[in-house]
């Protein structure tokens, strides 16, 4: 293998400079990303951002019209025959036949793999059992989606790619999802996720891709992104609509205080110990708590509106 190829190969997915398009509309434009072997990698954007494409393009189903792919070190269209055993695919749309019952259709797949996982204990550990019986279209939205998962898992995967995987999941069955995916991670798979929800990018990750129009944006460790460019922050929740003016007088010249977010402040400048006493007496002035007080860290939700809008994509 020559130098060039062990880089391109060295990581468990590897795009560069990636372009997609689909008649005038540009999905892709010139996309690099790199997932590290046993790593969690989230992929975040809005609505039309490219996430589906990039992971079609990861996954096969989908070819670019320039850069380079290569999934575990092969390419995933022209390879697909020895690249398929290896990698699990979490379709969310759930990719089961819609009157084939959950058991039949988890063992199916098995039947398809060299070495499966036991399908019963896939369906106990993600909460199936009772379900086993029931037709994948009368199965509830968040048991799809489980079943889908599962068929995900059920071949040994060494890369998993997820698409929304708690998507319509109660709070029990993400908190299961979620440890799912840390026990993949800690056996050595490589997990690529894309969602829509910020702690859950911030709970799973080890590194977080944030794409718009098709292009990276930023790209880091959850605690890379939120702690950059914060160190002279100070962000809490308190109700929505207080007099942010008021505040500002409040404070030292020089600082600025504003409500990005209904019920979410922002003040910025020097945050010393004094500043912060300011704030949390000006507070209980107006009769209000201030909670969630973060000094020098922003959430992933603020990071991700700040470079892509706040505006609703369709």
């Amino acid at each position: 293998m020559t130098a060039t190829a062990a880089v391109l190969t060295s990581g468990a997915v590897h795009l560069r400079g990636v372009v997609k398009s689909f008649g005038s509309t540009t999905a892709v434009a010139g996309l690099d990303l790199e997932v590290q072997r046993a790593q969690v990698l989230a992929l975040l954007g809005p609505n039309g951002a490219g996430k589906t494409t990039t992971v079609e393009m990861c996954e096969g189903f989908t070819t670019p019209d320039a850069g380079t792919v290569r999934v575990l070190g092969l390419d995933p269209v022209n390879d697909s025959a020895e690249l398929r055993p290896r990698i699990g695919v979490m379709l969310q749309g759930g990719g089961a036949y819609p009157g084939a019952r959950a058991g039949e259709m988890l063992r199916l797949i098995a039947a398809y793999s060299a070495r499966p996982l036991d399908p019963d204990w896939l369906l106990r550990t993600l909460g199936l059992t009772d379900a086993v019986r029931t037709s994948y279209r009368r199965l509830s939205g968040g048991q799809q989606q489980r079943l889908s998962l599962a068929c995900a898992l059920v071949n040994r995967p060494e890369l998993v790619f997820l698409d929304e995987p708690t998507a319509g999941m109660d709070a029990q069955a993400r908190l299961l999802v979620w440890d799912l995916i840390d026990r993949l991670r800690k056996d050595g798979v490589t997990v690529l996720l894309t969602t829509h929800l910020m702690d859950e990018a911030e709970q799973l990750a080890d590194q977080v891709m944030i794409i718009d129009h098709g292009r990276m944006v930023a790209q880091g460790s959850p605690a890379e992104l939120t702690t950059h460019g914060a160190e002279l922050q100070l962000r809490f929740s308190a109700p929505s609509r207080l007099n942010v003016t008021l505040l500002g007088m409040a404070l030292p010249e020089g600082y600025r205080t504003t409500e990005p977010q209904p019920g979410r402040y922002l003040v910025e400048g020097e945050i010393s110990p004094q500043i912060l006493a300011t704030v949390t007496a000006w507070c209980a002035q107006q009769n209000v708590l201030a909670t969630d007080l973060r000094v020098a860290k922003r959430s992933l939700e603020d990071v991700f509106l700040e470079l892509t809008g706040r505006e609703l994509r369709e």
